[in-house]
Parts: C-alpha cells; sequence; structure tokens
C-alpha cells in the first residue's frame, strides 16, 4: 500500500492543494533563513519521493536527492534538475564527499526508527552554519490509516522534536505549526479515515477544481502568516535549524 501512495501522489502533487500549499510555506521558510549570494551553493533533499519539491528547491544552488523507491527515484530523476542516487537515512546516504549548504526533509523523519541518529547524520553533512529545514506530521492523538499505510513511526509535538534536534547539535531558528486554517476539516477527515478504511486513499486524490482552488488559497495564506509569526497548532510541523 505504501508503494501505491507513490503512484497517487505523482498524479496529482504538482496540481493538489496540499501539495501547492505546503511549497508555498516551504518556500516562505528557506526564503527567512538561506541567502543565495556569492558562490553557489549545495543543496541536499533528503527523501525526495516523485521530485514534487525539485522545481522549488533547484532555485537555490546545485541540487541533489537521494530517494529510496526505485520508481520514484526514477521519476523524479526524469525531471533532470537534480542528481539523484539511491539511498536512506540513517545509514546509507550518497554523496558522502560533499557538505552541503541546505538540507532539506519534508516529511521524513517520521518514517525512521531513530530519529536522533538520523537528525545527527544531517547534521554531520553539512557546512558550518549551514541550514536544515525539516517538516514533521503533528500529535500522535491524530494517528490514522493514513499514518499506518506510509510506514510512519510516530507523530510529534513542537517540543519533541525540537528536544531531538537540538540534542543532534543544532540552533534552532524557528519553528511552527501549520496547515492550521484548515485544521477543523483535517481533523474530520481522520475520523472519516478510521471509520472508512479506503478513506485514507481516497483522501489524496484530486478534489474537484473549485475545491482545490479554495483548499490552495487558503493553505496558501498561512505562508504569509508564517513569515512573520509561529502558529500555535497544526496538522504538521516546520523548524528551520542551524548547524553549531
Amino acid at each position: 500500500m505504501y508503494i501505491k501512495y507513490y503512484f497517487i501522489a505523482a498524479d496529482v502533487e504538482d496540481v493538489h492543494w496540499w501539495f501547492r500549499g505546503r511549497r508555498a510555506i516551504l518556500k516562505s521558510a528557506i526564503d527567512s533563513f538561506f541567502q543565495v549570494t556569492g558562490q553557489p551553493k549545495d543543496i541536499f533533499e533528503i527523501g525526495c519521493g516523485n521530485g514534487g519539491n525539485l522545481p522549488l528547491l533547484a532555485n537555490y544552488g546545485k541540487l541533489f536527492a537521494v530517494e529510496m523507491n526505485d520508481a520514484a527515484l526514477k521519476r523524479s530523476a526524469s525531471r533532470g534538475i537534480a542528481q539523484i542516487e539511491k539511498g536512506y537515512l540513517p545509514d546509507s546516504l550518497p554523496f558522502d564527499d560533499k557538505a552541503f549548504d541546505l538540507v532539506a526533509a519534508f516529511d521524513v523523519i517520521e518514517h525512521i526508527d531513530d530519529d536522533l541518529k538520523s537528525i545527527q547524520v544531517i547534521h554531520a553533512r553539512l557546512n558550518p552554519n549551514g541550514l536544515l529545514v525539516l517538516t514533521v506530521p503533528a500529535y500522535n492523538m491524530l494517528w490514522s490509516p493514513h499514518d499506518e499505510l506510509s510506514h510512519h513511526k510516530r507523530r510529534y509535538t513542537s517540543a519533541q522534536i525540537i528536544s531531538v534536534i537540538e540534542t543532534a547539535g543544532f540552533k534552532v531558528l524557528y519553528k511552527s505549526y501549520f496547515n492550521t486554517l484548515l485544521f477543523p476539516l483535517a481533523v474530520l477527515n481522520i475520523l472519516l479515515s478510521r471509520i472508512f478504511k479506503s478513506y485514507s486513499c481516497f483522501a489524496l486524490k484530486l478534489p474537484p477544481s473549485i475545491i482545490n482552488s479554495i483548499f490552495t488559497s487558503v493553505f496558501s495564506f498561512e505562508s504569509r502568516i508564517l513569515s512573520k509569526f509561529s502558529l500555535p497548532f497544526g496538522m504538521s510541523i516546520v523548524v528551520c535549524a542551524q548547524r553549531k
């Protein structure tokens, strides 16, 4: 079922409201703490999936990526904008001869048994003062069949993920929950998925265009808020942290 999610996401992630809104939020977070000046920067996305975030990340420098699923790796490589190798955290990352200026790990750490070791490995692969931008799902109380089908190990509170990141040697620059404005609808979606198991896959299907457009606008609006404030709750957490 986890492989099926890759294929569903591949069909919709360039246009689906959730992916588009998250990319707007990620852009806002990166722009706030990452300066594209001077010498070219080396950027590394861990767990690039089908490559939906690669066009965004390519704006910040020379792009490298890693993905463990063969089919997803092939789709992401076909975009032709990053050097992509097979691998995974914490023990099999490629490009071990490089140090990066920015490492992105978007909804990756929750899949890994040893989250602390994984973030320590990321710390070791960053240049001094290099930036980590990370997202994870929020609140174990929101655990749903989607988490099980996605092979999640856990969800986090803000305090929990910050503790892991700081223990790994990072200085946290910014943290916030997000997907806050649509939080009530997201909770309803989780309740439906607990009742109707097949609903977990349905949630990733592209909704009618007018609904997709409205949800995209609402979710993307959070990027404007997050450039100035942190939000107190939401479905996910974003963290920007600097290697000390």
